[in-house]
């Protein structure tokens, strides 16, 4: 037993493992590393394979993640070339800035329910509701400008927390529900207004309401920088915040949310109020802009809106609403209107720009995760079809490291529970 014992220490001590049979091992006659593999013939066949999927796969990510901010900036090449005098212009600029600010900040309103599965068909009516709402208090009722805004847009707040009660607890579809939410704003609108606009007396509205639209901030429109603050906003919250991350995952499976703890008819409810403060704020920029109180308005931006909050669905975060993405998809709407409309395009292009747009963008974003998903299948079937799949790397011995006795412990469980190769 002692002589046993003494002929296995030298070769527990320089890291390897007696043979069964008393012979010396490959790997140690040849001079072979331990723990090293052998690599099957054709390992650099599927090495180069696996890499020419991972180079597609990132590709296609790449495509629909940048893909529309690339169309965005190759729009304005194309416009400003073929428009050099009136198009790459700081006047034009400021136009579509200023323009595109209120259908901007209302896709960012519209995208907040979108990021739980639900869809809030009153931003149009409600955006109409909140501008009459604002010019009827400062014009007719003769509330301080500050006080009206703030009444205006904790109103859109209580629509929004109207329609989530009805979608969480009344378990009403989300368009049935806010399209019949919408029906009732458009009907307080004619209420409040008795079909005629509110035009404001000789004096006009006050100077300060006025430049909350009007006034200018280095150079660029203010309302330029309500877009940027408020996507600034809603990307913390939802990418750096616990209610963000609660809203997509009830998005992603609501059962799966409920089943976890997530509060999913509270949280419902916090994403249509977050809608309504939003069109609330838009509302009250609406009646800075027009300065009178005109009831027709408020449904020609339903589309826009939506077009813009899904189709920023699929930038910058593909497969998901997202703040960023929003900014780009209405950046690369303002483009193409003012474009088309210095091109002298008629007045029904705009309708047909939006609705082209929209279903451009979806179908390409939907061929690229279609695409990636057959490269991630075909990767998989590669893998598992290979015969003599070994890991890629291994634990180094514990003689070629100089381990602790811990590690060397540690490594001798793992090599017990791995078959020894001779």
């Amino acid at each position: 037993m002692a002589t046993e014992t003494e002929a296995a220490r030298p070769r527990a001590d320089h890291g390897g493992t007696p043979p069964q049979d008393g012979t010396v091992g490959d790997g140690a006659r040849k001079g072979t590393p331990p723990g090293s593999r052998k690599q099957s013939p054709g390992g650099a066949d599927k090495d180069a394979s696996s890499g020419s999927i991972a180079a597609r796969l990132r590709g296609g990510h790449l495509i629909g993640t940048y893909g529309l901010l690339g169309l965005t900036l190759l729009l304005f090449v194309i416009f400003a070339l073929a428009l050099p005098d009136t198009f790459p212009t700081m006047d034009n600029a400021s136009s579509i800035l200023s323009n595109q600010s209120i259908p901007a900040i209302l896709a960012l309103g519209a995208m907040i329910p979108i990021v739980t599965g639900k869809f809030d068909l009153s931003v149009g009516y409600g955006l109409g509701f909140a501008h009459v709402l604002a010019m009827q208090l400062i014009v007719n009722s003769g509330w301080p400008w500050p006080i009206a805004c703030v009444a205006v847009i904790l109103g859109g707040g209580i629509v929004g927390v109207l329609n989530g009660l009805l979608v969480e607890f009344a378990k009403i579809d989300s368009f049935i529900a806010t399209l019949g939410t919408g029906s009732l704003l458009y009907a307080c609108t004619g209420w409040i207004t008795d079909g005629a606009r509110i035009v404001p007396g000789p004096g006009g509205l006050p100077p300060a309401f006025t430049d909350l639209y009007d006034s200018t901030f280095l150079g660029l429109p203010v309302p330029a920088f309500y877009v940027l603050a408020l996507a600034v906003v809603l990307w913390l919250l939802l990418e750096r915040l616990p209610l963000g991350r609660y809203l997509y995952v009830i998005g992603s499976n609501a059962r799966a949310a409920d089943l976890v703890g997530i509060p999913t008819r509270r949280y419902g409810i916090y994403a249509f109020a977050g809608s309504g403060l939003v069109v609330g704020f838009a509302g009250v920029l609406l009646a800075a802009q027009q300065q009178i109180g005109n009831p027709s308005v408020g449904m020609d931006y339903l589309l826009p809106a939506f077009v813009g909050a899904l189709l920023g669905s699929t930038a910058i975060k593909p497969g998901r609403a997202n703040a960023a993405g929003t900014v780009v998809a209405v950046a690369i709407l303002a483009i193409g209107l003012a474009g088309i409309q210095q091109l002298g395009a008629e007045f029904w292009a705009t309708s047909l720009f939006n609705g082209g747009t929209l279903l451009l963008a979806v179908g390409l974003a939907g061929y690229s995760a279609r695409r990636r998903l057959r490269a991630g299948a075909s990767a998989t079937r590669r893998s598992l079809s290979t015969p003599g799949t070994e890991p890629a790397t291994e634990q180094p011995t514990p003689a070629a490291t100089g381990s602790s006795a811990t590690g060397l412990s540690a490594t001798a469980a793992s090599d017990d529970d791995a078959p020894h190769t001779p």
